[in-house]
């Protein structure tokens, strides 16, 4: 379709226009502008994020179902989940995903990254990362070789005050797993306590920890409601970004960089608005190819879970306190105070554990809650009950991330393909049984009663599958879309330095870059990945090697735990 942009109204220049004040994004108008050498623009589509629901961390399922603050994607029909169209919320507002997520820290294991490395991400691998994961984070508990304490990202235990978090640690011990005293530290596997991105009570979200401390700085300019529509090339160098607010349309010239921080989802969209992607795709919208890429948008990889929940026998569970004057109360004493239960994200203890023997690594992970209800809020609890949010880590089916049309309003087609490969299959029986050992464990004999999902009679591998496709949500992990691999490699979008293969002035930096998914929530190592993008922008040279150990299971190829 023809181009209806209209004459762009102005033409500043910025040395690095940055497109997204997501979790990468923040990281980068913090770290480019620190030195005051620099002009810096951060645009971003949503609005402030100056509101209760995105600060008080127990109200996490608010924001995440609000369209103010969310893109509301939906999948296609995903063939395997019986059509069934499965919601992949975005961030749409300062802050990005970091303000509207479970505010779960979860680094990944260290074998991801030898993973990463493996699959042409040079100098990604565990020793070389590990440096910028310590970087950017402050741990209330403290620092060590793994953990830091001097970053700008908060992060802190919860305080375990419900008892069916001591229960749950006990009852994985009795079924043999290892407790691990810290997931992000030397031990992945097991079962422990969860950090969560908490300070003071109050959400530690990326325009929290990194923006709103370097929006002081006479250097940085950020702007709302501003929707990136095309870079514009000069020759094969990114020259320009127009972008709209409202009916006014605008451009803004780039100096030195243009980097793209929109997330799995918008960031294909834009290149492939802007001539980068499939030639196919883009000629059959009237895009003009800038650049055969054919990886754009391709390698789409999410996690799954389901909700396994119990009801509780004893009135010890959160269902307690869900009537509305103890939830008026909740939320009185955070406004006053900052603490309570309203300070917490409620996931405080978890699990890494692997699916069967032979395999290395955990593959399967756990959120446990003293509650059960949906993680986003749409089904409400209806009686005391726990719960475990369990799902596979490394599925192998892929999806993508197409064009609707050449209109940037015109939300992209997202298929993820889920189930569509043989062993997601083996993997979600896995998590159902494994689960329902743990909760059959004596230390729950006290606690348990009649088990609400999958439910009882829920045993075959049939009825398995079929709660599978009937119930299985998104973690909400989307990623992969832009991966980064060798510049020979002929499904990389960008290069180890995380610039785009074959144009110049143009990067991209967020969880699309990602070559494969890591274990466990991807805020983390999107912080992480901007972080290390920041000093290969920079050029200033890279944090040395970490020569910190990992824990590998020393008999799996034998043994399940």
């Amino acid at each position: 379709m023809p181009r209806t942009e209209g004459r762009p109204v102005s033409r500043e220049t910025f040395d690095y226009v940055i497109v997204g004040a997501g979790s990468a994004g923040c990281v980068l108008a913090n770290r480019l502008s620190e030195s005051g050498k620099y002009s810096v623009l951060v645009l971003e589509y949503g609005a402030s994020d100056r509101s209760i629901f995105i600060q008080m961390p127990s109200a996490l399922s608010i924001p995440m179902n609000m369209a103010r603050f969310n893109w509301r994607y939906h999948t296609e029909p995903e063939t395997h989940l019986n059509s069934r169209r499965i919601h992949t919320p975005r961030g749409k507002v300062l802050g990005g995903s970091s303000s509207i997520n479970g505010l779960v820290y979860v680094r990944g294991n260290a074998h991801d990254f030898a993973r990463w490395e493996q699959q042409g991400a040079a100098g990604w691998s565990y020793p070389n990362v590990l440096p910028y994961f310590r970087r950017a984070e402050s741990r209330l508990e403290g620092g060590d070789a793994y953990r830091g304490d001097r970053g700008p990202l908060k992060t802190r235990y919860g305080t375990l005050s419900n008892p069916l978090n001591a229960v749950w640690l006990a009852a994985a011990g009795e079924a043999g797993y290892l407790h691990t005293r810290d997931i992000n530290g030397f031990q992945q596997e097991g079962f422990g306590r969860m950090d969560m991105t908490v300070e003071g009570g109050r959400r530690c979200s990326a325009a929290n920890a990194y923006l709103r401390p370097a929006m002081r700085r006479a250097n940085l300019t950020v702007r709302t409601a501003a929707l990136a529509t095309r870079i514009e090339f000069d020759g094969l160098r990114a020259s320009a970004l127009h972008y709209r607010v409202g009916a006014r349309h605008a451009a803004v010239g780039v100096g030195r960089e243009l980097l793209i921080c929109g997330g799995p989802i918008n960031s294909p969209q834009l290149l492939k608005l802007s001539g980068l992607g499939p030639a196919g795709e883009l000629r059959e919208y009237g895009i003009p190819v800038q650049k055969d890429l054919p990886g754009v948008g391709e390698n789409l990889q999410d996690h799954l879970e389901f909700y396994f929940q119990v009801a509780c026998t004893q009135p010890v569970s959160l269902y307690s306190v869900l009537n509305p004057l103890s939830k008026a109360l909740i939320g009185a004493r955070w406004l006053m105070f900052k603490d309570g239960l309203g300070a917490t994200n409620h996931f405080e203890t978890c699990g890494f554990i692997r699916s069967a023997a032979g395999i290395p690594y955990p593959d399967i992970q756990f959120h446990f809650l003293p509650m059960a209800v949906a993680y986003d809020g749409n089904s409400l609890a209806r009686e005391h009950g726990f719960q475990a949010h369990v799902g596979p880590m490394r599925s192998k089916s892929r999806g993508w991330v197409r064009l609707a049309s050449a209109d940037p309003l015109e939300q992209p087609r997202i298929r993820f393909n889920y189930m569509s490969h043989a062993d997601d299959w083996s993997e979600m029986r896995a998590c159902v049984r494994l689960t329902r050992e743990i909760f059959a464990q004596k230390a729950f004999d006290a606690y348990r009663g009649r088990e609400l999902k999958p439910g009882a009679a829920v045993q075959s591998d049939a009825d398995i599958d079929a709660f599978i496709r009937d119930n299985v949500e998104s973690a909400y992990h989307p990623s992969c879309t832009c991966k980064m691999g060798r510049r020979d490699d002929p499904m990389a979008v960008v290069d180890p330095e995380t610039r785009v293969i074959g144009v110049d002035g143009l990067r991209v930096v967020d969880s699309s870059i990602m070559p494969s998914i890591t274990n466990g929530n991807l805020n983390a190592p999107t912080i992480m990945l901007a972080e290390k993008a920041a000093d290969h922008i920079l050029g200033q040279g890279l944090l040395p090697p970490s020569q910190a150990p990992f824990h590998t299971a020393p008999h799996w190829e034998s043994t399940q735990r």
